[in-house]
Formats: C-alpha cells, sequence, structure tokens
C-alpha cells in the first residue's frame, strides 16, 4: 500500500508541474481546430499536420532570460525524441523581423522549428488561451488534445516525465473501464 501511496504522490507531484487547462475553454476551442504557424521563411503549417506525436509548443522572446536558459533542454529534448514519439515548436512571441529571429535561433543552435502565430502578437492571448508570462508550454497529446499548460521554464526531464505519467495514467484509465 505504501508503494502505491508514494507512486500516486510522485505521479501528483510530476502532473503539478503543469496546470491542467481549462476544460470550458479546451470544449470550446480544441486544440485539433488548425491552429496556423507561420514559420519564419514565411510557410504555414498547421497544429494538425503534427498528429500522431506529442507536440510541445514553446512560447519565447529573445528578450526573455527563462526562455533563453531552457532552450538547451528543449533542443536536447526535441533530439532525443523528433524521430519517435514527440516535437518541440518554438513560437516566437515578439514582432522582431524575422530575419533577426531566425538568426538569433541559429546562433542558439535551436533544431526545433520556430515559427510564429498567425497573425498579430498582442501580448495578452494565444489561440490556447490567455497569455500569463513567457515562457508559456503547452502540452498537446498525440489525439491533438491540450492537456496542460505551464508558465515557467521547462526541462528535458519534466516534459519526459509528463508524457510518461499522463500516458500511464490514461492507460490505466483506458484498462479500468474494462
Amino acid at each position: 500500500m505504501k508503494i502505491k501511496t508514494v507512486i500516486l504522490s510522485l505521479t501528483l507531484a510530476t502532473l503539478s508541474l503543469f496546470t491542467a487547462v481549462n476544460n470550458v475553454y479546451a470544449a470550446e476551442k480544441n486544440a485539433t481546430e488548425d491552429v496556423e504557424f507561420i514559420d519564419l521563411d514565411g510557410k504555414s503549417t498547421f497544429l494538425s499536420d503534427y498528429k500522431g506525436k506529442w507536440v510541445i509548443i514553446n512560447l519565447w522572446a529573445t528578450w526573455c532570460p527563462p526562455c533563453l536558459v531552457e532552450i538547451p533542454d528543449l533542443v536536447l529534448f526535441h533530439e532525443e525524441h523528433k524521430d519517435k514519439d514527440a516535437i518541440v515548436i518554438g513560437v516566437n512571441y515578439e514582432a522582431n523581423d524575422p530575419k533577426k529571429v531566425k538568426a538569433f535561433a541559429e546562433s542558439q543552435m535551436i533544431n526545433y522549428p520556430v515559427v510564429r502565430f498567425k497573425g498579430k502578437v498582442d501580448g495578452r492571448t494565444t489561440p490556447f488561451g490567455d497569455l500569463k508570462g513567457l515562457p508559456t508550454t503547452y502540452m498537446v497529446t498525440p489525439e491533438g488534445q491540450v492537456v496542460a499548460a505551464r508558465v515557467g521554464m521547462v526541462d528535458q526531464k519534466m516534459l519526459e516525465s509528463f508524457i510518461e505519467k499522463f500516458t500511464a495514467i490514461q492507460a490505466k484509465k483506458a484498462a479500468d473501464k474494462k
């Protein structure tokens, strides 16, 4: 019984690192809607293009110190998972010239797609809800649902742990239904 309590406590602690997305908002705006991204060369991609993989959407800015601190962990996570089960998308949330952002991303050796949301940055909102600060990271399941959001830095271990724990909980729920 103690082992189950410890496992449950660790799972809750890991999941509490992320805040569950408001169910009312999620019902109104499902991530499977085609959230459009514009890359730094002006080409469009859509969130739905990445169905089948976890999508880690990380909002950042070049002037944001915590954003810069987490970049190496996002690079490592992306490199480890891109060909298997997850991808990082870095959403530059500022109105700088795309050429400057592209040069900055290259100087930071960012290996994941750097994009912007379609439309103007207003400093307050995203297609996933209100922006509370930078960096902000959204976790989108392989089925295309936003299941968590975090304001503040993330690291590779945190992302991997969240995915592992969330997947285990979903598998247990599915097994319990049978």
